[in-house]
């Protein structure tokens, strides 16, 4: 009696069921780690309205804040030390006008990243925000006007570059959706019609 060896057969493809789970960070991962950097973005601009408004006690001493007649943009223009425009934030510093846009600025992008709404203009304002404060700080300086060490630690990039890049990525992205008031800001007839307003 002659033995035969089974015949090789290739395995069955596994069906889905049996397929190994793929880690899937486009959908669900992505929205819910857009939203929670969305959250925390809108609130740095919202808890510096907060504070220069009521002078909490953080940056804003108690007693100092806007309410109390305080300046929002007198302490840290005054003290602009280096750069190009120094001259120039010196003149500014304390002026109403100066004031208003600031604390209108730090409110309305606050406001919108936070709620998810109008992130394109939020994007532009507060880009336009953390330019000014970065060209007040001047990171490419060793030093200051008076020769002291300016202790930069990063010619280029610090944290007003990095808010400025994560709020164009939200605004790029659409990251209103998850945890904000996104989609239905985008199903108002004014924002169908005029995208720039997403």
């Amino acid at each position: 009696m002659a033995v035969h060896e089974p015949a090789h057969r290739s395995p069955a493809p596994p069906s889905s069921r049996d397929a190994a789970p793929v880690p899937d960070g486009t959908r669900p991962g992505r929205a819910v780690a857009l939203a929670a950097l969305r959250l925390l973005t809108g609130f740095v601009f919202l808890w510096a309205f907060l504070d220069k408004t009521f002078g909490l006690g953080y940056a804003t001493p108690s007693g100092k804040g806007w309410i109390d007649g305080g300046s929002p943009t007198k302490g840290f223009l005054s003290g602009v030390a280096v750069g190009p425009m120094e001259s120039t934030f010196h003149d500014w510093a304390g002026a109403g006008w100066a004031d208003w846009l600031f604390m209108l600025g730090l409110l309305g992008v606050g406001a919108a990243v936070t709620a998810g709404v109008a992130l394109r203009p939020a994007a532009v304002a507060g880009t336009a925000m953390m330019a000014l404060m970065w060209v007040a700080e001047w990171p490419p300086a060793q030093h200051l006007s008076d020769g002291t060490p300016s202790m930069s630690t990063n010619p280029f990039v610090d944290y007003h570059v990095l808010y400025a890049a994560a709020l164009v990525a939200l605004a790029a992205l659409g990251a209103g959706a998850a945890w904000g008031l996104g989609r239905a800001w985008g199903r108002l007839p004014i924002v169908r019609d005029h995208a720039w307003l997403r």
